[in-house]
This record gives C-alpha cells, sequence and structure tokens, in this order.
C-alpha cells in the first residue's frame, strides 16, 4: 500500500524530525497499522522518509525510527498490508501510554 502520499506528507509540515523533542506530550500525527502492530507517528521527514514512532504490538512497546518506504512492502501472509487509519483524530502520544 502506498503510504506516502502528498496528504500524508503534508499533514507533517508542522512537525518534521525532532521537531517535538522537548514536548512532554507530543501530538500523534499518523497511525499505521498491519494487525496487531500500530506505529503512532509524531515526526517526519519528506527528504528521508524517516519517521519517529511509538510503536504497539511487537514483543515489547518502544520509541523507534522507521524508514517508511520498507513499511509499504511489509506484508502479512502476504494478503495484509500496513494500512493508515484515515479517520485518525490526532491526539497527544499520553493517550496510548496509560
Amino acid at each position: 500500500m502506498q503510504l506516502i502520499t502528498k496528504e500524508f506528507e503534508a499533514l507533517f509540515n508542522d512537525y518534521p524530525l525532532y521537531s517535538q523533542d522537548n514536548t512532554k506530550d507530543p501530538l500523534v500525527i499518523a497511525k499505521l497499522f498491519l494487525g496487531s502492530v500500530t506505529w503512532y507517528l509524531t515526526e517526519y521527514d519528506s527528504n528521508s522518509k524517516k519517521a519517529f514512532c511509538y510503536i504497539q504490538g511487537l514483543h515489547e512497546d518502544e520509541f523507534w525510527y522507521i524508514y517508511l518506504p520498507e513499511l509499504e512492502e511489509l506484508t502479512l501472509h502476504w494478503i495484509w498490508e500496513v494500512e493508515r487509519d484515515l479517520y485518525y483524530v490526532q491526539v497527544p502520544l499520553s493517550t496510548y501510554l496509560k
């Protein structure tokens, strides 16, 4: 699935990489998911195609940098692809850390 669209990149115009580093409770700008794994993206760089996110559903929940083109190629059982929640409403990250 194509995750990186003009609409997606426009969401992050005010949230490039490192822009929320000093924020106590950063805003989650976009949500991606595949099966039980969810990526909550807080920052994104359109040049490098890297994003910073909080990942839930893997072995341990963690903060990590991801490379979006790799997620676009990821599938589960060759059927399901990483998708973006098109109806996602931006909320502070603390919403998911409880």
